[in-house]
C-alpha cells in the first residue's frame, strides 16, 4: 500500500460532517431533538476550523520545505 502525507485540514472536516450526521441521526432515531437550524453553525463553523489547520498545516510544510534545500553533503550522505 502506497503511503500519503496526512492532510489535518481534510481529518477536521471530515469529523465535523460526521458529527453533523451523527446529531440528526439521533434525531432521526428519536435519541434526542435537534433543531434543524444547529447544522449551519456546525457545519459552517467546523468548516472555517479546517480551512485554518489547513492553511497552518501548508505554511508549516512549505516553511520546513524551504530549509531542507542544501548544497552541501550532510552526515548521512557520502562524499
Amino acid at each position: 500500500m502506497l503511503r500519503h502525507e496526512l492532510q489535518p485540514g481534510k481529518l477536521v472536516a471530515g469529523a465535523v460532517l460526521t458529527l453533523a450526521g451523527v446529531l440528526y441521526a439521533g434525531d432521526a432515531g428519536g435519541a434526542w431533538e435537534t433543531p434543524w437550524f444547529v447544522a449551519i453553525p456546525v457545519v459552517m463553523g467546523g468548516l472555517c476550523l479546517a480551512g485554518a489547520v489547513g492553511f497552518v498545516t501548508g505554511r508549516i510544510r512549505r516553511r520546513r520545505a524551504s530549509g531542507r534545500t542544501t548544497d552541501e553533503p550532510g552526515p548521512d550522505m557520502a562524499a
